[in-house]
């Protein structure tokens, strides 16, 4: 495999997608609506599990595909035993994957938190877009409404393009693009001795700048017939959308991968992630711009 056509792809058009199978009660609705997204998109499938192959399983994984109408002469299954993480991102790696899809807890209890299940791990480390599925469905979904990470970094445009290319495919018409001013940050910009007309005209600096940010990413993107809004809210970063996402009932946050790989200090004093990864608003996308 040319590992090099990694370097620098794309973060999309979505054309491998790979799913994360166990045999667990909820596969049957994971590998459904990977099944419904690859179809969409027009992408190869890839069905990975991690552990033992033997008659039985393979039985079991045929008549699941078979119930879900997957053909298993056009969707490739990959069998390996090792460590779960690790494996699963090697074989990304190894088959040049630009969409992982595994299932994922809403919530998770204080121990997994710390420790990190196996959704949550890879989200951290993948080199590749993850789309965390919290509640699959046999029957078929319809997305409505998308909100998307505005926040200042190198990787959003390539997010926010993202979103856009993955709504005209799900025929999503309602985008919002949301950046968190975090209100400490902010109080820490105002010199103390600021007068109040001073403070005020700070952070309406600060806003004014966070929207005029968003506003040229938007100027520049190929939105067709999407209602596209963006929206400025004052919160913890990573906790602010999430509760934002939670609130309107959105369908799928999108967010940027992380920028580094997080040891276990920067998961005690939480991450912009973390608070997401913690509580799960919907599902959530966090997209891989390999910059």
């Amino acid at each position: 495999m040319d590992l090099s056509k990694l370097k620098k792809r794309p973060a999309f058009p979505f054309e491998t997608i790979a799913v994360a199978i166990s045999f667990s009660p909820r596969c049957p609705l994971i590998l459904s609506e990977a099944k419904r997204i690859s179809d969409i998109l027009g992408a190869t499938l890839l069905l990975l599990h991690i552990g033992e192959k033997n008659i039985e399983k393979e039985q079991e994984l045929d008549d699941m595909m078979a119930k879900v109408g997957l053909d298993s002469n056009e969707s490739r299954v990959i069998w390996m035993e090792g460590e779960p993480v690790d494996t699963i991102l090697k074989l990304c790696k190894l088959n040049i994957v630009d969409l992982l899809i595994i299932g994922a807890l809403e919530k998770e209890n204080l121990l997994k938190f710390y420790i990190g299940s196996i959704a949550r791990n890879i989200s951290r480390k993948a080199k590749c877009s993850v789309l965390l599925l919290t509640n699959p469905s046999a029957s078929e979904f319809k997305f409505k409404k998308f909100v998307v990470n505005g926040v200042e970094n190198p990787k959003t445009v390539h997010t926010i393009n993202a979103s856009i290319y993955l709504a005209k495919k799900l025929n999503v018409k309602d985008i919002t693009i949301v950046n968190e001013v975090n209100v400490p940050g902010m109080a820490m910009a105002m010199a103390e001795d600021s007068t109040a007309p001073e403070a005020k005209e700070i952070r309406k600096n600060l806003t004014e700048e966070s929207e005029g940010q968003i506003q040229e990413i938007i100027k520049n993107a190929d939105i067709g017939d999407i209602k596209l809004t963006s929206k400025i809210i004052k919160g913890k970063p990573g906790f602010a959308i999430s509760k934002y996402a939670k609130d309107k009932k959105t369908d799928l946050l999108i967010i940027n991968s992380p920028d580094t790989h997080l040891r276990i200090l920067d998961r005690i004093f939480t991450h912009d992630i973390e608070f997401i990864l913690a509580d799960l608003p919907s599902n959530l996308l966090i997209v891989h711009s390999r910059i």
